[in-house]
C-alpha cells in the first residue's frame, strides 16, 4: 500500500471508530461487536506503525500511549477554575435568589439545576478542534498536566466534530457505582489496599505518572461547562451544553431550567430522593444563572461566581430495626458481620442491609440483634449502622458473637493477636478462590504463565476448578472452549501448567498462601524439612528452632496443615506429579554473598523488587527489611526513603543498580 491509499484508509478507520466509540461510551448504544471494533483498531496500528508520519496525537490508538511520567507538568488555568459557594437549606438558597436579583435590577431570572457529581473536576482544551491538553483543578489557579491519561477515557473526545479555533470545557471524572465495586472487589482479590470511595478512586487514578495504569482503571467524564471560547458565541447555558452534546462530549446528564426559585428548590428535593439510584455518586445539586450575559455582570469573588451556588445533600439518617445478624466472607477470607435491617427508604433507596465492619465496632457501639439503630448512607456505597437508639432498647435482644468457623467452607476461623478482622484459614474456601488462585499462578509461587485474574475467573465461573490444585486436572477441550482461547492459547496454558509441576519446594510452600509466610520463610521452611511432607508434620517447637522464623509464623504454618481443606488440595498436588521436595542444588553452586545482608530501597530500573531479592538469595545472601548494623549493603534505586538515611547515619555500604550488576556479573 503506498502512502496516499494509507492515508485515506486511516482517516476512514480512524473517522468509524471514533463514531462507534461515540456510540459505545456516551450514547451506550452499540452497532457492532467487540470483535469487529478491535479488528478495525488493530488495522490502524499496524496501518500507522507501517507510516509513522500519519501517526497523529488525535488517533484513537493513542488513548492508551505515552511513557510513564517523573512528574506532572504544571499548567496555570488562564480562566480560573473556581469552588462554588455552598448553601445547605431552603432559606440559604433563596438568601442566593435575592443576591442574584438584586444585582440584577430585579430583571427576570431563568436558573438551571445539574446534578453535583462527586468526583475530581479537570479542563479540557481543543485547538482546531483537536484535543490539546487536560489538567486538574488544583487549586483553582494552578493545576497538573494529566492530558495522556485524560486520553484514556473514552468518553472524551480526542477530535471534536466542528474545526472550532478555541474551546476550553470543564468536567467532572468519576467511576460508577458499579464499577467501584468491581474495582475493589479485583483490589481485593490482589490483596491490594481498597479505595474509601468512588472519589477517592477517580482521584487517585488520573494522578497516576503511568498512563497505562489508568487506562485499567474505569474512569469515566460528564462535561458541564465552557470556560473559554472563539469561534462561537453563546446566549445561555443551556446552548452551551446542547453544543457540546452535539460535539461528542458526555453531557452532565441532568439539567433544567426554572425561572422561580421556589420550582429550583423543588427539583433539588427531587435529585435528593433519587440520588440513590442514580448509577454514580452525587453530593448535591449545582444552581446556575442561565443567562451569560447576566452571569457576566454578576461576575466573581477571588473564590467564587456569584451566580452559582451548590446545593450539599446531608448525610441522610434514618431509624430502623436489625433483624438479625450475619457473616459475609470476603475474597482475602475476611468475616464481616452485616446487619439484616427492617427495609428503610434511604437516599433515594430501600436499604435492608447494614455492614458492621468487624467485632470491635459491634462491641464497641453495643449493637445487638433486636435494637432500633440509626443507619446513613454518606460518602460511601454500602449503609452502614452509625448508632443505638438506647432509649428503645426492650431488654430481649441478643449479643452478637463472630462464628469459630467460616460459615462458608466450614474451616477454622482466626483472629489473630493486634488485628481487628477475623479470616478463614481454608485454602478451598469457595469465598477466597479468586485470590488464592491468582497468588498460587503468580510468578514468584507457581509461575504459571498466562494465568491471568480474567481466565482463572472464567475457570472458576464455569465450574472447571474447585481449588488451586484442580489447574492439573484441566481437560483440552474445556480450556480450548472458553472465550478468547483457541486451540493455540489452551494448549500454551496447559504447557504451563505442567511446567510449574517441576518447581522446587520453596515456590509450592509459597503458592500455598500460608498467611504471614513469604518468599523468604517459605525458602528456610524448604531447606530446614526438605520435604511437604516433613513440614505438614512439624510441631511449632521445631519450627521456631529456624533461624527469622518466629513463633506467630510457625503457630501460622502448624494451624495451616491442621486444616482437611489443605491435607486435599497437597494429595491432589501429589497425585498430579507436582514436585513436593526441595530440588537438588550443585554444592559447587556460587555462594559469593554468602554472609551478606542486603536491604532494597526505592525503584530499580532493570529489577522488580522480588527479581533482586531472588538473585542475592541464589548467591547465598540475605535480604531483610529493616537497615541496621549487621546490614552489609543498602541497594538504593530511585526515590529511595528513611532506610537511605538510616544507612548514611550508620555508616553503611551504598550500592547503586549498576554496582550491584557488577557484582553479579564479575
Amino acid at each position: 500500500m503506498d502512502i496516499d491509499s494509507a492515508k485515506k484508509r486511516i482517516e476512514e478507520l480512524r473517522e468509524i471508530i471514533e463514531y462507534h466509540n461515540q456510540k459505545y461510551y456516551v450514547e451506550d448504544n452499540p452497532e457492532i461487536s467487540d470483535f469487529e471494533y478491535d479488528i478495525m483498531l488493530r488495522e490502524l496500528e499496524e496501518l500507522e506503525r507501517q507510516f509513522p508520519e500519519l501517526l497523529t496525537p488525535d488517533s484513537p490508538t493513542q488513548r492508551v500511549g505515552g511513557k510513564p511520567l517523573k512528574e506532572f507538568e504544571t499548567v496555570i488555568h488562564e480562566v480560573p477554575m473556581q469552588s462554588l459557594t455552598d448553601v445547605f437549606n431552603e432559606n440559604e438558597l433563596y438568601e442566593f435568589d435575592n443576591r442574584v436579583r438584586t444585582a440584577l435590577g430585579f430583571q427576570p431570572v431563568e436558573y438551571v439545576v445539574e446534578v453535583k457529581i462527586d468526583g475530581l473536576s479537570v479542563s479540557l482544551e481543543y485547538e482546531n478542534g483537536v484535543f490539546v491538553r487536560g489538567s486538574t483543578r488544583g487549586d483553582g489557579i494552578t493545576g497538573e498536566d494529566v492530558t495522556q491519561n485524560l486520553k484514556t477515557i473514552r468518553t472524551i473526545p480526542l477530535r471534536l466534530k466542528e474545526n472550532i479555533p478555541y474551546l476550553e470545557v470543564r468536567g467532572e471524572v468519576f467511576i460508577s457505582r458499579d464499577d467501584f465495586i468491581k474495582l475493589n472487589d479485583k483490589r481485593e482479590a490482589l490483596e491490594q489496599p481498597l479505595f474509601a470511595n468512588p472519589r477517592n478512586a477517580a482521584a487517585g487514578s488520573l494522578r497516576q505518572l503511568d498512563p497505562k495504569i489508568t487506562a485499567r482503571r474505569p474512569l469515566d467524564i460528564y462535561v458541564f461547562n465552557i470556560q473559554q471560547v472563539r469561534g462561537r458565541q453563546f446566549n445561555t447555558h443551556v446552548e452551551t451544553l446542547d453544543y457540546l452534546k452535539s460535539q461528542g462530549f458526555k453531557v452532565i446528564p441532568t439539567y433544567n431550567v426554572f425561572n422561580d426559585i421556589k420550582q429550583v428548590y423543588k427539583e433539588i428535593m427531587r435529585l435528593g430522593e433519587e440520588r440513590g439510584m442514580l448509577p454514580f455518586e452525587i453530593d448535591g445539586a449545582v444552581v446556575k444563572v442561565n443567562m451569560l450575559a447576566q452571569r457576566e455582570e454578576l461576575g466573581s469573588t477571588s473564590k467564587s461566581p456569584r451566580w452559582a451556588v451548590a446545593y450539599k445533600f446531608p448525610a441522610e439518617k434514618k431509624e430502623t430495626k436489625i433483624k438479625e445478624i450475619f457473616v459475609q466472607v470476603g475474597r482475602t477470607g475476611a468475616l464481616t458481620p452485616n446487619a439484616v435491617l427492617e427495609p428503610v427508604r434511604l437516599a433515594g433507596t430501600t436499604v435492608s442491609r447494614a455492614t458492621l465492619h468487624n467485632i470491635d465496632y459491634i462491641r464497641q457501639k453495643d449493637i445487638r440483634v433486636g435494637d432500633t439503630v440509626l443507619v446513613q448512607k454518606a460518602g460511601d456505597i454500602i449503609p452502614e449502622v452509625v448508632e443505638v437508639v438506647f432509649e428503645k432498647r426492650k431488654g430481649d435482644e441478643k449479643e452478637f458473637f463472630m462464628p469459630e468457623t467460616c460459615p462458608v467452607c466450614g474451616a477454622q476461623v482466626v483472629r489473630e493477636e493486634g488485628e481487628a478482622v477475623t479470616r478463614c484459614t481454608g485454602i478451598e474456601c469457595p469465598a477466597q478462590l479468586l485470590r488464592n488462585i491468582i497468588h498460587f499462578a503468580s510468578r514468584d509461587a507457581m509461575g504459571i504463565d498466562g494465568l491471568g485474574p480474567a481466565i482463572i475467573e472464567q475457570l472458576l465461573d464455569r465450574n472447571l476448578i474447585k481449588g488451586a490444585a484442580d489447574l492439573y486436572y484441566l481437560n483440552f477441550e474445556d480450556v480450548k472452549n472458553m472465550d478468547r482461547m483457541g486451540e493455540k492459547s489452551a494448549r500454551n496454558l496447559l504447557d504451563a501448567i505442567d511446567k510449574s509441576k517441576e518447581r522446587d519446594l520453596k515456590n509450592v510452600i509459597y503458592a500455598l498462601g500460608i498467611r504471614h509466610i513469604g518468599q523468604r520463610a517459605a525458602a528456610l521452611l524448604a531447606d530446614h524439612f526438605g520435604s511437604m511432607d516433613r513440614l505438614m508434620q512439624a510441631p511449632v517447637e521445631e519450627i521456631v528452632q529456624i533461624h527469622e522464623i518466629g513463633e506467630k509464623m510457625a503457630k501460622s504454618v502448624v494451624n495451616f496443615f491442621k486444616q482437611e481443606q489443605t491435607k486435599d488440595t497437597i494429595e491432589k498436588l501429589r497425585k498430579a506429579g507436582v514436585n513436593l521436595s526441595k530440588l537438588a542444588t550443585n554444592d559447587s553452586a556460587d555462594n559469593r554473598f554468602k554472609g551478606y545482608t542486603f536491604v532494597l530501597t526505592g525503584t530499580l530500573e532493570k529489577y522488580t523488587r522480588n527479581e533482586a531479592t531472588s538473585i542475592i538469595e541464589k548467591y547465598g545472601g540475605k535480604v531483610t527489611s529493616s537497615v541496621s548494623k549487621k546490614t552489609t549493603f543498602v541497594l538504593a534505586g530511585e526515590e529511595a526513603g528513611s532506610k537511605l538515611d538510616k544507612a548514611k547515619k550508620l555508616g553503611i555500604k551504598i550500592i547503586n543498580e549498576q554496582e550491584f550488576e557488577k557484582m553479579i556479573n564479575q
